[in-house]
């Protein structure tokens, strides 16, 4: 039995693996990019040995070195908070504030935006924090 050796160019090439891996990773990317919910404000948050995973929330507030105040992305005065929180919180199953304060914010200014909240009527809060290495 002899066999023939061709060396012809290959002239029809199979996607389906190529489609195969393209399709996983776009799963991936888009599953992993709903865990993905900061602002676009950048803070150094406090660390802490004992982090626990928050739950996703539409209230998000981020206050910043400087102690300026944003909801979501939008730079708000400490006064117009409790507006801005009644009108972002479309779902009132949603009641869970998260607080993203910046490690050097004095403690006095968390407490400000808790009493805002407070008066709206939102009554858990969650301080997020960084995983501490050692």
């Amino acid at each position: 039995m002899k066999l023939k050796m061709e060396n012809k160019p290959l002239s029809i090439f199979n996607f389906s693996s190529l489609t195969d891996i393209v399709l996983l990773l776009l799963i991936f990317f888009l599953l992993t990019s709903q865990f993905v919910i900061h602002t676009g404000v950048k803070v150094k948050l406090p660390g802490a040995k004992n982090n626990e995973q928050t739950n996703p929330s539409s209230l998000i507030v981020t206050i910043t070195e400087e102690s300026r105040v944003f909801v979501g992305s939008k730079e708000v005065p400490l006064d117009g908070l409790a507006l801005n929180l009644v009108q972002i919180s479309e779902n009132p199953a949603d009641d869970n504030l998260v607080i993203r304060a910046d490690k050097s914010v004095n403690i006095d200014m968390v407490i400000k935006v808790i009493d805002a909240s407070k008066g709206v009527g939102i009554n858990k809060f969650t301080i997020e924090t960084e995983k501490e290495s050692f």
